[in-house]
């Protein structure tokens, strides 16, 4: 978005003494018509920045008027048509290649020509900059406070489920026996690090590019600091040139949506497949049924939150793309560049909150998980580890087992675990020549078969056994209290400034 010229007075270059033609701001005869007008155009798409344009104006014509660039009286005039223009909304605003240029023009058509004095020591690259920022800040709040509320559904999920043995899988194979707690517990962990990420991001992007101008600054005596102070901005974008240009908190705020949509996606799929197994059942709000067969409840909402992995990684891919290859300053392709970053936010904070509501909702099928979590021998390795432990070399212990394996599944699908012990007694015999009450009592081998008991022997930190799953979810639960604080910290920051700015313009209209 090329930068309109100033005539040093604060007024733009070419007004006529009348102002503008209906209000609209003209840059010249030769760039007002032709076929590419609407193709330039971003008026539509930015109605999401026009509260956060109004606001960078508010904070842009405090601050000239503060340093004597504009005078009180026009600066007061200028403010009073912004919140005539926000009472009057978007869809008001007079045509224009952008949300920035339509309320210029707006507020020129209140005032007259002093209305432009607004636009003085400014570009539109660096005001737009400035405009994603403020509003893409807010975004990522939202997204970090639904990993937050995600969180808290699964360190419930997992509170409530301590001694809820399930089977774990490897390859989607019976692999050990876990607990509901374990597995809640686990996906809490990647979506903290989701959330630490947003946080990250939102940092980033919390500081102001304003008083970069096009890209080389400016010769008028502004105040940077002033101005992020008034948006609520942690500091400035200190090089001008970046600070126009410069679309990687973009791109850091996508990669972390994105990198949240992968966690999603699992959680998801894991939860489909459970669903499947009849390990649970979703709440009819996060289920529908078929439109001919009455018997179903499919846990669709959780299969379109698989499908915004996709979305988000088709985001990513497009912002990535468009910058890509970019020279320095501004180019009109960044125009197309923060849609990616907007749907992308959107999509993944909607899915988030339907996947704790989801989890939050969905009802544990205790008996059929138990079923299952002894499926396919799952104990084998509690078995290889009790001998292991009792002194027999882990690696002859783990061959004996699998040599077992299959006798000793096949008894315990007939529930016989004195069948599955005598499997493996007999497989260490011809291992060592030694019978296995050598090392480990056969009582001992017949519990640890049990899943519960090697679900409770394993409880060494992280570990799915209750005592360690309970530890984890007191760290959870102040982790999750922590950047719950965070979130809201941030959020109440940003508050503060917009009710400053607030009090700066009342004091001045």
């Amino acid at each position: 978005m090329t930068d309109r010229e100033t005539d040093g007075h604060g007024g733009q270059a070419g007004d006529t003494d009348d102002g503008t033609e209906s209000g609209t701001v003209v840059r010249g005869e030769r760039f007002r018509g032709g076929p590419a007008r609407s193709f330039l155009s971003s008026l539509a798409a930015d109605e999401r920045i026009f509260a956060a344009d109004l606001a960078v104006d508010r904070a842009h014509v405090v601050m000239l008027a503060e340093q004597r660039i504009v005078d009180d009286g026009v600066a007061s005039e200028i403010l009073a048509a912004l919140d005539d223009v926000e009472a009057a909304g978007h869809d008001a605003l007079p045509d224009g290649e952008d949300v920035h240029e339509a309320i210029e023009s707006a507020v020129v058509d209140r005032v007259g020509p002093d209305g432009g004095r607004m636009h003085t020591a400014r570009s539109r690259n660096d005001e737009v900059a400035a405009c994603i920022r403020h509003r893409l800040r807010e975004d990522l709040l939202a997204a970090a406070a639904a990993t937050v509320g995600l969180r808290t559904a699964l360190t419930a999920v997992a509170a409530d489920n301590t001694e809820t043995v399930m089977p774990g899988y490897t390859h989607l194979q019976p692999a050990q026996p876990t607990t509901v707690a374990h597995w809640a517990l686990s996906y809490e962990a990647a979506v903290g690090r989701d959330t630490a990420r947003l946080l990250a991001a939102f940092d980033r992007t919390n500081r102001s590019p304003l008083g970069a101008a096009a890209f080389a600054g400016t010769p008028f005596e502004i105040d940077r600091e002033r101005t992020a102070g008034l948006l609520g901005f942690d500091g400035v974008v200190r090089n001008a040139a970046d600070a126009a240009a410069g679309r990687d908190f973009l791109v850091e705020a996508t990669t972390a949506l994105a990198t949240h949509a992968t966690t999603l996606s699992g959680l998801a799929e894991d939860t489909l497949l459970f669903a499947n197994r009849g390990f649970l059942t979703p709440a009819d709000d996060y289920a529908s049924t078929s439109s001919i067969m009455p018997q179903k409840v499919n846990p669709d909402t959780l299969e379109l939150v698989r499908a915004t992995a996709g979305d988000a990684a088709a985001g990513l891919n497009g912002l990535l793309t468009t910058l890509k290859g970019l020279p320095r300053a501004y180019n009109r392709d960044l125009q197309r560049a923060t849609p990616h970053a907007w749907e992308t936010v959107d999509a993944v904070t909607e899915a988030t909150e339907v996947a704790a509501g989801a989890v939050a909702t969905a009802d544990w099928n205790e008996s059929a998980l138990t079923a299952a979590a002894g499926e396919g021998f799952s104990a084998a390795t509690g078995v290889a580890d009790a001998l292991a432990r009792a002194g027999l070399p882990f690696r002859t212990a783990h061959e004996a087992v699998a040599a077992a394996a299959e006798d000793a599944e096949a008894a315990l699908d007939d529930d016989d675990p004195e069948a599955a012990v005598d499997a493996v007694d007999a497989a260490v015999r011809a291992s060592t020549g030694e019978a296995v009450e050598a090392y480990v009592a056969r009582d001992r081998l017949a519990a640890v078969l049990a899943p519960a008991t090697s679900v409770a022997e394993r409880d060494s930190a992280g570990g799915p056994a209750p005592t360690a799953t309970t530890e984890e979810v007191t760290t959870a639960r102040a982790e999750v209290e922590a950047d719950e604080t965070a979130v809201a910290d941030r959020r109440d920051a940003l508050a503060a400034a917009a009710a400053r700015l607030t009090e700066e313009v009342d004091d001045r209209v």
